[in-house]
């Protein structure tokens, strides 16, 4: 079954580029760009991605962020994940990017996604991966700084498919963002959010309702509204659930209780992806084989989870379509064999 979950194709549609920041190439760009960071070695790295929640995660995540300066750091950065992609038989990425993250620190918008973009087309054309990006506003900050971000991006609007909503999830409710989404749509902008990772069901709700978004980043709180997953089984409004990183931020104690089969079983579009593989301990085969050792699945089951993912993602009609013929191929040859 380890062959079959490596060898599957897989569409990622949740994964934060700056939270593939290995700490291998976290020193190699302090030392390049001269800037300090408090930890002694790689290994000092990997040692403290011991979170408690949500928040301890993301004050070592933006503390790393610090050495990406220049526009060759965030090429490095996204050929860096998009290498891993091939090996992973990821043939189709939807990156987000955090901006606010590295304007505040004064690092010009062009300089973030002319870095991000140059990766993104070399993989095309070298690797075959298709990529589409997703702005994310930063939830921790106020909705005038996600103004400010979505100005900056409209010279952009062809490089740029869509906004989301990240960071901090308690204290920081959908319904903060609600004018700024509402302009991202009359702009043409598709819209995602998390919600349900930390935060109530309600949140699930809200992203919808309030911020029109078109899937749902995480959303693993859905079942505590048994309503609301009548509903999103009902409209297929997908899911894309990080398994491994949800343990190590201790949404659930441990795999075996996640409820991502359940939702599956239950009818729902939901996703497998690797959120910040670099800080949660596995990109998407890691993801796919941790949820595939916790429970018994099919191959049928779990070559589901790039049928959902291929089509709750932003690539035209033409594109799903010759994807899910690809993994349809490769699941009636696997499943011929035995």
């Amino acid at each position: 079954m380890r062959e079959f979950v490596e060898r599957l194709p897989k569409v990622e549609l949740h994964l934060h580029i700056e939270g593939t920041l290995e700490p291998e190439l976290m020193f190699e760009l302090a030392k390049r760009n001269q800037v300090a960071i408090p930890f002694s070695s790689p290994e000092a790295v990997r040692q403290a991605y011991q979170f408690t929640n949500l928040q301890s995660f993301l004050d070592i995540y933006y503390q790393g962020a610090n050495v990406l300066l220049h526009e060759q750091d965030f090429f490095d950065l996204t050929w860096h994940y998009l290498l891993r992609c091939q090996v992973d038989r990821v043939v189709h990425t939807e990156i987000f990017f955090d901006p606010q993250t590295h304007t505040q620190r004064g690092v010009a918008f062009d300089t973030v996604i002319r870095g991000i973009n140059r990766a993104l087309k070399q993989a095309e054309e070298q690797l075959g991966i298709s990529s589409v990006l997703i702005m994310c506003f930063l939830r921790h900050l106020d909705e005038a700084s996600a103004f400010a971000t979505l100005q900056q991006a409209l010279p952009y609007r062809g490089e740029i498919i869509g906004v989301g909503l990240d960071s901090s999830e308690l204290g920081h409710p959908p319904e903060k963002f609600a004018n700024v989404f509402a302009k991202a749509l009359e702009l043409g902008f598709k819209t995602v959010a998390h919600a349900g990772e930390e935060g109530p069901a309600s949140n699930i709700h809200d992203a919808i309702n309030l911020l029109g978004v078109t899937r749902v980043d995480h959303g693993v709180r859905c079942v505590d509204d048994a309503q609301l997953v009548q509903m999103l089984a009902q409209t297929q409004m997908p899911l894309t659930v990080c398994p491994l990183s949800n343990i190590k931020l201790k949404v659930f104690k441990q795999m075996s209780e996640h409820n991502i089969v359940e939702l599956l079983n239950h009818g729902l579009c939901v996703t497998i992806n690797s959120d910040d593989p670099a800080y949660f301990g596995g990109y998407m085969n890691d993801n796919f084989w941790s949820v595939v050792e916790a429970f018994p699945l099919t191959k049928a089951q779990i070559a589901q989870f790039t049928f959902n993912a291929i089509a709750a993602s932003f690539i035209d009609a033409d594109t799903k379509a010759r994807l899910a013929e690809q993994v349809e191929g490769y699941l009636a040859i696997s499943q011929s064999i035995n």
